[in-house]
């Protein structure tokens, strides 16, 4: 694989963006976009995950203190109140992690008493989850919680803009499932 060295201008992802002559050494066949723009996205991205204000919104989502939910905890209630119950290994394959990880979020929503875990009477061996009342209450809350804060959001802009938006961050997280599988550092 050719290398080619790129001078652009790129934007620091340690604090506010701002312009710094660096050098990027990337396969020569890549295609790669405006740096300045591929700099802007990282950064939205870093802060859409670890930035203030979005922590201040989990908080209003999903509640502080000793109630609060992580995002994992909700991403597992979401699933939860699908169905009347799940597998845990099937839970973890629909979360897309490991057994484990799974295993800890539905022990937390258990001491919220949010969910519930039982084994199969016909095979002890397999264990099953599904949602409390108080899970599927919690869930509701939480669910039009994130509709309000969603249409306040989104409220600015226009329909086409939407649904290119929704579009892009298909696209978007399908190559990162992508890239994970195949990349090579």
């Amino acid at each position: 694989m050719t290398k080619v060295t790129l001078f652009a201008s790129v934007r620091s992802m340690t604090s506010t963006p701002q312009p710094s002559e660096q050098a990027l050494s990337v396969p020569a066949e890549a295609c790669i976009p405006d740096i300045d723009v591929l700099a802007s996205i990282g950064f939205s991205w870093r802060e859409l995950r670890r930035g203030a204000v979005a922590d201040q919104l989990r908080d209003k989502l999903f509640g502080v203190g000793d109630s609060a939910l992580d995002p994992g905890q909700v991403d597992t209630l979401d699933l939860l109140v699908e169905r009347e119950s799940w597998r845990m290994g099937d839970l973890a394959e629909a979360l897309r992690v490991d057994p484990s990880t799974a295993t800890r979020a539905v022990q937390r929503l258990e001491k919220l008493d949010l969910a519930r875990r039982r084994t199969l009477p016909s095979d002890g061996r397999v264990v099953t989850v599904s949602a409390t009342a108080a899970g599927h209450e919690r869930h509701a809350i939480i669910s039009e919680r994130r509709l309000k804060a969603m249409s306040q959001i989104l409220g600015p802009f226009a329909p086409g803009e939407l649904a290119t938006l929704a579009d892009l961050l298909d696209r978007f997280v399908k190559s990162i499932d992508e890239v994970g599988v195949s990349f090579e550092p």
